[in-house]
This record gives structure tokens, sequence and C-alpha cells, in this order.
């Protein structure tokens, strides 16, 4: 399996989140914001953490309209698999990958810390690893992941059962304790913590390996 990890001016997590793929068996290619086109045969982009363009206008806004950005929607459209972590997740949702929005925090302070994160489904790639309600500790490194969405959109994703991962404290302010979401296929998947930061014991836990891992044999099955 092929995994595609792309690098925006301001990208800071891009070798964590290629380093995560490789650990768990992908071959990874490196791609640069400027580039028009995904690597042949890519099975999963990943679009990582940071503060892409330095966060002007909206976090994720710039990035959204970078050449690459119109290769990964349509990567998307077309069933490919997406996994937008932090900085990421704010940026599929101003490409309109995902639905809802990434607010300042509530608190207006930086977050940055491992929080326990509850499985809300394990009908997906990403976390079919995992047991429905398993907690998990994962780091967040934030300072906009209040995930904002309108009363129809939040009953549509818990009706859906769209909802990935909630907080056990919520540490932002985001509406119904949200930490991810997934797409209406389930094949996008976007998620303020960062589990590619929680994949080796050096990094003091490992709960975040096992979404590469269940990605990886989720896709051999798709």
């Amino acid at each position: 399996m092929k995994a595609a990890v792309i690098t925006f001016p301001g990208s800071n997590c891009d070798r964590d989140l290629a380093s995560a793929f490789e650990q768990a068996g992908f071959q990874v290619a490196r791609v640069w914001h400027k580039d028009t086109d995904l690597p042949h045969g890519v099975d999963v982009v990943g679009v990582p953490g940071g503060f892409s363009f330095g966060d002007y206008l909206r976090c994720g806004a710039i990035a959204a309209q970078s050449p690459i950005a119109a290769a990964v929607k349509s990567h998307a459209v077309k069933g490919g698999f997406v996994l937008g972590i932090c900085n990421g997740f704010q940026v599929l949702t101003e490409m309109g990958l995902l639905p809802g929005v990434l607010m300042r925090n509530a608190g207006l302070k930086f977050a940055c810390k491992r929080v326990t994160l509850r499985v809300e489904t394990t009908n997906s790639p990403y976390t079919n690893a995992y047991g429905r309600g398993q907690e998990i500790e994962i780091p967040i490194a934030h300072h906009d992941g209040n995930y904002t969405i309108d009363a129809e959109g939040l009953g549509r994703l818990q009706g859906e059962d769209r909802i990935a991962f909630t907080y056990e404290q919520n540490p932002n302010g985001s509406m119904a304790d949200i930490a991810g979401v997934l797409s209406e296929n389930r094949r996008v998947l976007g998620m303020m913590p960062h589990p590619e930061r929680a994949c080796e014991p050096v990094h003091g836990g490992t709960d975040g390996a096992g979404m590469f891992r269940a990605l990886m044999g989720g896709m051999a099955l798709a």
C-alpha cells in the first residue's frame, strides 16, 4: 500500500506522519504543495499538522487552495482514503471534504498535552483495530481545535455513526466533545489529536499505532 504525505509551508508534522505510515508497512511518497498531481498508485493521502501558511486568514484556508488541493479532492471523490490530522483536519474542512469548522479554542489558549479519547465507532478503516468505547491516550497541540457544526449537521454525524473519537475531558470547547469525524463514505478522517505522535514507546505511548495498522488492513479489504 502506498501513502502520500503533503507538505505545506509551515507544516511541522509531515515527517512524523510519514514515519507512522512507514512503521505500519506503507510505502511513503512525499508531496510538495505546489505539485499538481499525486504519485501514481497512491492509496491514502496524509495531510499533516502544523501551521500551514502561518494560519493566515483561517487555519487551513490558504492550504486548501494550493495546487495539490484539486488532486487531493479528486482522490477523495473517487473513493480514495484521506487522513487529516490537526491542521490537516482544518485543511479538509476548508476543502469541503468534511463538514463543520475548527474555531479558536474556548479558553483562547494553545492546548498541548496528552488527552484521553473515546473510540465512538469501529465501523471505519481507521478505527476497526480498537474496541467501541475503548479509551486511548493521544497528544494534542492546537489553538483552533474547537469543532463547530450546526444542529442539523451534528444530528447527521450522530445518526450516521460518523463521529470517530470524542474527548473524555474536552480541552477546547469542541461541540459534543468531538475530536474526529468521518466522511459519508468513511474513507476520509479528520481529527485534531496526533496519533502519529503516539506510535513508539519513546513517544510515551503507542495507542496511535493501531490506527495506522487498522488502515493498512482496512484498505486491503476495501
